[in-house]
């Protein structure tokens, strides 16, 4: 994995992540310059297989300024890349176990490439993101112990 562009913290904390797996993405004019500017928000967006393709929804790319009337709307819906028989697995799996399709990382690859990590996730209950906050405090307590037991 290359240059992290952005991540979805809201993913992380409101779904289980089941699997993962990467996907390229079909942008048009100055969004690759946004992109490279770091001016990508991830946050409440997710993906949606239609007619054999899967379409990223919610997805907002700051319209680059140099790029005057090829500019595009910011929260477009943008083709995700995969193989067929990914989308075949994704659309299996979304469509009969209630799962939801989250990108979790945007990223440049190291040819260059413009990257998603996609997540397949359930949504958490209230009760489950407060056993995760509980575990977390749990280990930090547990590290702390640990790096001033010779103190």
């Amino acid at each position: 994995m290359g240059k992290v562009i952005a991540t979805n913290k809201k993913a992380y904390r409101d779904y289980s992540i089941f699997e993962t797996l990467e996907a390229g993405i079909s942008l048009k004019g100055g969004e690759v310059q946004s992109f490279r500017a770091a001016k990508v928000v991830l946050d409440d967006s997710f993906a949606r297989v239609d007619d054999g393709q899967v379409l990223l929804y919610n997805m907002n790319i700051s319209q680059y300024t140099e790029a005057s009337y090829l500019n595009v709307p910011e929260k477009r819906p943008r083709i995700l890349l995969l193989h067929k028989k990914e989308i075949e697995k994704l659309s299996a799996r979304v469509d009969h176990t209630g799962f939801t399709i989250v990108p979790l990382k945007a990223y440049f690859n190291d040819r260059g490439f413009v990257k998603l990590t996609l997540g397949v996730c359930k949504g958490k209950k209230q009760y489950d993101k407060r056993d995760d906050i509980k575990k977390r405090e749990v280990d930090m307590k547990i590290k702390r112990a640990i790096r001033n037991r010779g103190r």
